[in-house]
C-alpha cells in the first residue's frame, strides 16, 4: 500500500475515534491528547509520559498550533493558539481543559460549580 494511502488510512482512523468519544471531559482530553501526540510522533501512545513536557517531545510552534487547533474541534469551542504553551504537559492541559469544560457545563445548566 503507498504511504499516501496509509496516511490517509490513518487520518480517517483517527478522525473516527474523535467522532466516536462520546462524553468529554478530563480523562477523554488525556486520552485524545495521547493518541494525538503519539500519531504525531509516530510511536505507540504507551511510550507517551503525561507529565513529560510537549517541548521535550520535540514539538514546534507549528504542531502546537495544529493540535489546538484540533482541540477546537474536539470539544466544539474557541481555544488558545498557544494553549500548549500555556499548558505544558498532557496532565496540565487535560486537567485544565477538564475544568473549564465542567465550569462550562454548569452555567449552561444554570447551577454552580
Amino acid at each position: 500500500m503507498s504511504k499516501f494511502f496509509t496516511n490517509l488510512l490513518n487520518v480517517l482512523s483517527f478522525a473516527e475515534k474523535e467522532q466516536s468519544l462520546g462524553e468529554v471531559n478530563e480523562e477523554t482530553i488525556k486520552t485524545w491528547l495521547i493518541d494525538r501526540l503519539a500519531r504525531q510522533l509516530k510511536i505507540e501512545p504507551s511510550e507517551i509520559d503525561t507529565s513529560r513536557r510537549f517541548e521535550a517531545y520535540g514539538l514546534d510552534s507549528l504542531v502546537a498550533v495544529k493540535v489546538a487547533g484540533d482541540l477546537e474541534k474536539l470539544l466544539e469551542q474557541r481555544l488558545s493558539p498557544a494553549l500548549l504553551f500555556e499548558h505544558q504537559t498532557i496532565d496540565d492541559l487535560s486537567n485544565y481543559l477538564g475544568s473549564e469544560l465542567a465550569v462550562a457545563e454548569a452555567h449552561s445548566s444554570g447551577s454552580k460549580p
